[in-house]
């Protein structure tokens, strides 16, 4: 039997003399979705950043495919296989959708020549139509919701075995929320892993199939999502 695609042990972080994460660990089997869940300042994004290499870890380990990646650069961990969706979406705003989408597919190919795409920008025109619409659009003229499909499909063409999304739905419209997440069906449909926060408790548990619940940088509640009650992970949201 096949170890999990991805496997977080006992992870420490700082940020500076604060201690950020104390002892995670948890572990995802590849083609599963996790959701992570916590109140502000619990340690989520500090965790995603630690995965995705951008925060230096100071003990424990992350462990992707059966590889360390304990000291490797962000840029490299990208390689792997891992793209990350970050808070605040992050796109270029000066940039037009499609300018967005070139740059991240451009570098992507250049890297990875003579492997086999999933990814493309018609591939995620599809499965964002209102992208498709905005093309031409700057990022500074997008709504929220479009910025969001725009990080997401940037994301995609990184070719990523395991996605991680911080903050899917912050601040979106209920609709927009509900056509973000059929797309990230589709997605995993596509045999991606997920990794996902989500302030929304009912929807993380019932898009999930394993949730963690972060209570200021430990690790208060981990376990199948279908096996926990709505009401045990409040008490733990909330500490």
């Amino acid at each position: 039997m096949s170890g999990p695609l991805l496997r977080v042990d006992a992870l420490d972080a700082f940020h500076g003399q604060l201690q950020a994460l104390r002892g995670v660990s948890f572990e995802l089997a590849a083609g599963e979705a996790l959701a992570v869940i916590g109140a502000n300042g619990a340690g989520k994004t500090t965790l995603f950043r630690a995965i995705a290499g951008l925060h230096r870890a100071a003990g424990g380990a992350v462990v992707f495919d059966g590889e360390p990646l304990g000291g490797l650069p962000a840029h490299r961990i990208v390689r792997r296989g891992i793209a990350l969706v970050p808070e605040g979406r992050r796109i270029f705003p000066s940039l037009s959708v499609d300018e967005n989408l070139r740059v991240a597919e451009d570098r992507h190919r250049r890297r990875g020549r003579g492997q086999s795409r999933r990814w493309s920008r018609e591939r995620v025109y599809q499965l964002f139509p209102d992208l498709r619409e905005a093309a031409g659009r700057p990022g500074t003229r997008l709504s929220g919701g479009q910025q969001q499909m725009l990080a997401i499909g940037r994301a995609l063409l990184c070719e990523p075995r395991l996605l991680l999304c911080d903050e899917v739905s912050l601040g979106l419209s209920p609709v927009v929320v509900r056509d973000l997440y059929r797309a990230l069906g589709r997605i995993r449909g596509e045999g991606v892993t997920l990794v996902f926060v989500e302030q929304d408790v009912a929807r993380g548990l019932a898009f999930s199939d394993h949730v963690v619940c972060l209570h200021r940088g430990t690790v208060r509640l981990a376990g199948r999502s279908p096996a926990r009650s709505l009401e045990e992970v409040r008490r733990a949201y909330f500490g």
